[in-house]
């Protein structure tokens, strides 16, 4: 029995029952022997036996009782990995440690995101757990910039690799020309008469002395990475590349010797040192090419980081001072100045100007921005001076946010990966097996001899190539979240940019969506004997408690006509229906139709004018003063310039577009009509869009929902994909797979352009990796491969891979173009949702 104890952080309780309730819950689970809670510190102490449960099975039960435990994330940027045999190791090695719940090695970008029991394990711990494994951790815990420390070791990889391929260049370059001397020599008398070492057989001399400190300087990184891979249990590409190179090098030793011993024709007379030594050179040279190219797929979230400004003009006193921007607060008044970066989130306090926030929303045309409007850090101030005030600060401005989710897509690993993943834990071995199988099948059976025959198996084991395989998924991705950043479009995980491109219709929420989400009062009817300002005004003052658009949109025209607004007394507000306020005495309910009618309220004498206003496209909004019809409201929102052209774009890829909406059939039908979407799911409740969602699942379709709303999350969270426009609420952004930075309905083909775009280059990648091993290791095999031709093949393939992915920064996606957008002549009014 192993015993293994935890002191986990636990949350959610607030008293002696909540303890007991936490007890009970691990108690549940097999295999403990001792849980004790603590309120006051809240931890839970637990012992338990490791062969009958593990901790991820308590911390379930925990959850599943309604409580929290708190774990912690760190990323660890890993160097020395190779291929995906190194992410099997690291990950293991992490995983041995104490109090790890989850961890998360990307090759692509050479980082491990760790999730880890605070207190249960130190970073030290698993750091010293990657270390032992035979990798190094780039450990920036204790430097003022991570990033520029991660730079540097990436750089310090880069530096080393250009001096091994120096190294190898000097010295294989000539082994190689000296080796077709020899070889011609055979064939051309003047070289046999010309050089006499060719005639008193002192060439393998020669090379073996030119061969060893190629195999020694460039060799030591594969034997060192093989023995310690091999030491772990796995085998990886360094087993491979060490193998072929120690065969060639060493049996050529053997040879030297047999010379000097008089064995030479027992053992043989032929020397491969120039074959060790090219095959490291161009693996080394591969092994280079591949870092660069490597490099280039985190460009995108290197030019976010750059946008960043490093100082900021700080208001105090009345004095401009300029400070650092990490030192801001807060509520610090801050200074920008035409042409000058905003430094960090914030409101305008003070000013009028016009803001360029194309790099972070896609939007190419300047946003005018006065008091009361909000700012983002990074983006350009055009024209006039702004003061504004800090909101967000560090780590929580929208940019830091941007760079975090984008780091998250990019570290996550996408469900196809998993084909890879499956195929390269056992790709390493299986080529062993057929490099002894073509040595055999030579030796014994072609009878070709020994040295042929070995020959063969090293073409074998050096052609094999399981670096393609591992970074075929994940160069992908990064290249392609990153692209969408720059887009203003962000996919918070791999998962979401796969499935996007499967998707068969686009759910698309009407208001803030397909329309601006500015209501405004259109028509103002009140019944007979009741005046329109009285009405306007009791309406309004009982809305002002309300936060619906509705209820502002009748505010604001209260305001618009001058009218002054009474104490609200009482308010009650039903969600997506209606309201009930006391005004002066009198109890003013407003709703939609629907939900007056079913209150009992008799709206027969208006059903003639809110059949016309619906009829027309306006949202119906009937006021009833002490139970008395007083009349009905006509409100009105407008499309959003671009979104025709969005539906246009979604149908034209093959996608059926619904629209999802409280309104009406027969408005939302008029609304539908407008935009170009043939199929309305109208009159649903805004808790019932999930259900709606579901009901299309239901008929087989794979379903994306586009939405701003809060009371969109639950439909966001429901769909295959969720797409949140990125000038809604937290929430829904929170509850989506994919977020727009900008209000543009384009961004959807967009997203769903890019998605089929990265699965595109994906899908070739592992056609390359697969097909190149598949065809090449066979040829190979059959002996018509010489292993330097393998080794340059071996290196072209994974530097091929990379390319290939980063081609996704320069393709073409649909919608993208600017000028041809096709604005109408008039924007027409549109009813608003009846998402009372």
């Amino acid at each position: 029995m192993a015993r293994q104890e935890f002191d986990l952080p636990v949350t959610g309780m607030t008293c002696a029952a909540c303890v007991r309730n936490v007890e009970r819950a691990i108690n549940k689970a097999d295999g403990i022997e001792e849980a004790t809670v603590n309120l006051a510190t809240e931890r839970a102490h637990i012992a338990f036996d490791t062969e009958r449960t593990d901790i991820e099975a308590v911390i379930e039960r925990i959850e599943k009782a309604g409580y929290g435990v708190a774990t912690g994330t760190i990323e660890l940027p890993i160097t020395g990995m190779t291929c995906a045999s190194c992410v099997r190791n690291v990950e293991r090695a992490i995983n041995k440690q104490p109090g790890i719940l989850d961890v998360a090695v990307n090759l692509a970008t050479e980082k491990a995101v760790v999730t880890y029991i605070p207190g249960a394990v130190r970073r030290s711990d698993i750091i010293a757990a990657v270390e032992k494994a035979g990798y190094g951790v780039v450990d920036t815990a204790a430097m003022d910039a991570p990033e520029d420390a991660e730079r540097a070791a990436r750089q310090a990889e880069i530096a080393k690799q250009e001096w091994l391929v120096k190294v190898g260049t000097i010295f294989s370059l000539p082994l190689l020309i000296l080796s077709m001397v020899r070889d011609f020599s055979h064939s051309i008398d003047w070289l046999a008469q010309n050089i006499p070492t060719i005639a008193w057989g002192g060439w393998p001399f020669v090379f073996g002395i030119i061969a060893t400190p190629v195999y020694i300087i460039l060799g030591r990184q594969y034997i060192t990475g093989a023995y310690k891979s091999l030491r772990n249990g796995t085998a990886n590409m360094d087993v491979l590349i060490a193998m072929g190179a120690s065969a060639a090098y060493w049996y050529s030793v053997v040879v030297l010797f047999g010379k000097v011993a008089g064995l030479s024709e027992t053992i043989g007379e032929g020397v491969y040192f120039e074959t060790a030594a090219v095959i490291l050179t161009l693996i080394t040279l591969g092994k280079l090419l591949e870092a660069r190219a490597k490099g280039h797929t985190s460009d995108a979230i290197k030019k976010l980081m750059a946008l960043a400004p490093n100082v900021a003009l700080l208001l105090r006193d009345g004095e401009e001072v300029e400070v650092s921007v990490d030192e801001l607060v807060v509520g610090d008044k801050l200074v920008v100045r035409p042409g000058a970066r905003v430094p960090v989130d914030g409101v305008v306090i003070e000013g009028r100007s016009s803001v360029d926030e194309s790099m972070l929303t896609g939007e190419s045309l300047p946003v005018n921005k006065t008091v009361g409007d909000e700012v983002i850090g990074a983006t350009v101030n055009r024209q006039g001076r702004l003061i504004i005030e800090a909101t967000h600060v560090g780590a929580e401005t929208a940019l830091s946010q941007i760079i975090r989710l984008v780091e998250q897509a990019q570290g996550s690993k996408a469900p196809i990966q998993r084909i890879a993943d499956r195929v390269s834990a056992v790709f390493v071995p299986i080529v062993i097996v057929l490099a002894l199988i073509t040595f055999l099948g030579w030796f014994l059976i072609g009878d070709i001899g020994f040295t042929p025959s070995l020959v063969n198996s090293i073409a074998v084991l050096v052609i094999a190539c399981p670096c393609a395989l591992g970074l075929a998924t994940p160069t992908a991705i990064m290249v392609g979240t990153g692209r969408g950043a720059e887009m203003g479009i962000l996919f918070k995980n791999s998962e979401a940019l796969e499935v996007a491109h499967r998707l068969t219709a686009i759910a698309l929420d009407k208001t803030g969506t397909i329309t601006r989400g500015e209501p405004a009062v259109t028509d103002i009817i009140p019944a007979a004997d009741v005046d329109e300002a009285f009405l306007l005004r009791l309406a309004a003052s009982a809305e002002h408690g309300s936060e619906h658009p509705l209820g502002e949109a009748i505010v604001k025209a209260a305001h618009d006509a001058g009218l002054e607004l009474a104490d609200l007394e009482d308010f009650e507000a039903e969600s997506g229906r209606g309201i009930r306020a006391v005004v002066e005495g009198h109890t003013i309910r407003i709703g939609n139709p629907r939900y007056l009618a079913e209150q009992g309220v008799d709206i027969s004498t208006l059903q003639d004018d809110i059949e016309r206003l619906q009829s027309n496209a306006r949202t119906s909004v009937v006021v009833t003063i002490d139970d008395d019809v007083a009349g009905v409201f006509g409100i009105a929102d407008t499309i959003k310039e671009r979104s025709i052209e969005a539906v246009a774009a979604l149908k034209k890829a093959g996608l059926e577009v619904i629209m999802i909406t409280g309104d009406n059939e027969r408005t939302a039908q008029a609304i539908a009509r407008e935009v170009g979407i043939d199929r309305v799911l109208a009159d649903v409740l805004p808790g019932d869009k999930a259900e709606s969602v579901k009901k299309l699942q239901s008929e087989g379709k794979i379903v994306a929902m586009v939405g701003d709303g809060i009371n969109d999350a639950p439909a966001l969270a429901q769909a295959d994909v969720g797409i949140a426009i990125g000038t809604g609420t937290d929430i829904a952004m929170e509850a989506s797979d994919v977020t727009l930075m900008s209000g543009d309905l384009r961004g959807v083909p967009r997203a769903l352009s890019l998605s089929k775009a990265t699965m595109r280059t994906i899908y070739q990648n592992l056609f390359w990796a697969f097909i190149y091993n598949t065809i090449l290791i066979p040829v190979a095999m059959a002996g018509l491969l010489l292993p330097i031709l393998a080794a340059g093949a071996m290196a072209f393939s994974s530097v091929f891979v990379v390319t290939n992915s980063l081609r996704l920064r320069q393709v073409k996606l649909q919608s993208e173009e600017e000028d041809n957008i096709r604005k109408p002549k008039s924007l027409e009014l549109v009813e608003t949702p009846a998402g009372r």
